[in-house]
Order: C-alpha cells, then sequence, then structure tokens
C-alpha cells in the first residue's frame, strides 16, 4: 500500500509514519500544497495513494483546502461515480464547524482527533477496510 501523511509537525509524521510501516510505504509532506502536489504526481506517474493522512493546522495550505483540491483534481480528472481516494483527517482541531468542514464540505473519509493513537486509527482503517 502507499500512503501520504501531510503533517507540519515532525514528532507526529515520524509517529504516523511507523504506525503505517507494517502496511506499506509512507510519502511525506509538510504542508497542503505539497499534499496537493505529491497527490497530482501520484496519479500522473499511475501510483496513486491508497490512503491520504491530512492534519488541518499546516503552513501554506491547510488540510481543509488541501482536501478540497484533491476533490476538485479527482472530480476533475475522473468525473462522475469515480473512487475517491480514502483521507483521514488527523488533527487537535474537534469544533463543530472544522468537523462539517472536512466531512460535509470536503468529503474527508474520516476524521481523528489528536492526540494520534494507533489503536484509533488503525482500527478506523480496518473497519473502513483500507488495512486487515
Amino acid at each position: 500500500m502507499l500512503f501520504l501523511i501531510a503533517e507540519d509537525d515532525l514528532s507526529s509524521r515520524l509517529i504516523l509514519q511507523q504506525m503505517l510501516s507494517p502496511y506499506g510505504e509512507s510519502h511525506i509532506a509538510v504542508n497542503g500544497k505539497e499534499a496537493v502536489e505529491l497527490f497530482k504526481n501520484s496519479l500522473e506517474g499511475n501510483q496513486p495513494y491508497d490512503a491520504i493522512f491530512l492534519d488541518i493546522m499546516m503552513p501554506i495550505m491547510d488540510g481543509n483546502k488541501a482536501l478540497k483540491e484533491i476533490r476538485r483534481i479527482e472530480k476533475e480528472k475522473f468525473g462522475v461515480g469515480y473512487k475517491q481516494v480514502y483521507i483521514m483527517m488527523v488533527t487537535a482541531l474537534n469544533t463543530p464547524k472544522e468537523v462539517i468542514e472536512s466531512f460535509y464540505e470536503g468529503g474527508c473519509s474520516s476524521y481523528v482527533v489528536k492526540p494520534i493513537d494507533r489503536r484509533k486509527i488503525i482500527g478506523k482503517l480496518r473497519e473502513d477496510k483500507i488495512v486487515k
């Protein structure tokens, strides 16, 4: 499997990368703009990501803007009825505004509140049939 972790905090990136390592390879982005570029490159190289993990609070482009841009790119490239990449928001923000923006306006697949917890994240990935 191939994962993209977009997280500006080094320790959070390392924890997620280590947590996902038994399931596949992880690419790293330190802001939303880098995440969108890596996503585009993965599609152009015909090696799409199986799952993307986005923090909301990142410099240059935040996670919700990156989420919306990734969904726009998918729709533009694949049209109606395409299978979207699985995107989990992993963030310290747990306000109704952020949850609504991520799920209903952005189209994320899942939303997990920090601190990063292996059982929550891997459990959710198993529940959603991303990993076994």
